[in-house]
């Protein structure tokens, strides 16, 4: 026996699909965005994190003692230390960077950074009968003690680069770090 409808089943349709459908697509969406706002975020704080960091470049750091340096106007090197700070760490009284301190007859201190101004090698002070110079090694730049440039057909572009000094206390040596460009015949200061 067969069975024949004369009216074929329909459906009727819901207002819920459209609706489901809708609000799965605003829940992607709204998935995706915070997906990409995360690691937009995060690079927007490692970008502008340095900015918001106090550096110690630029600012006075004790660096020794006057009666730490000859007297007799021979240049020392020591160190400069700090707290360095990096992207996301922070290491205490870490050395930062190097300087050469001279006393003067007058009790004044004339510092000079190791660095070299043509390509940024460590200046190193070679004594001799005469006083003695400061000499690249990486290219042959050779400096008097005030830190002039010898031979003005050097391939460093300016004299070594100094540093305000000051005798703070109970004669300590307090020197404004900072790091200059090379390369250039200005004087000018890293950011």
């Amino acid at each position: 026996m067969d069975i024949h409808h004369d009216h074929p089943m329909t459906e009727t349709p819901t207002t819920t699909e459209p609706r489901r459908g809708f609000f799965a697509s605003l829940a992607a969406l709204a998935l995706a965005a915070f997906g990409l706002a995360v690691p937009a975020l995060t690079a927007v704080a490692a970008y502008v994190n340095p900015l918001r960091r106090k550096s110690a470049a630029g600012r006075f750091i004790r660096v020794a003692s006057l009666t730490a340096l000859p007297s007799d106007g021979t240049p020392r090197k020591f160190p400069v230390i700090a707290d360095r700070v990096d992207a996301w760490n922070r290491y205490p009284n870490e050395p930062i960077g190097a300087i050469f301190l001279c006393r003067t007859e007058s009790d004044a201190v004339e510092a000079y950074h190791v660095v070299c101004p043509h390509a940024g090698c460590s200046i190193v002070f070679q004594q001799s009968d005469d006083g003695g110079k400061f000499v690249c090694p990486c290219h042959v730049a050779s400096f008097d003690l005030q830190g002039k440039r010898l031979d003005k057909t050097s391939p460093s572009p300016r004299d070594m680069d100094t540093l305000e000094v000051e005798i703070r206390g109970k004669a300590e040596v307090w020197v404004r770090f900072e790091n200059y460009i090379t390369g250039i015949t200005d004087k000018i200061a890293e950011a």
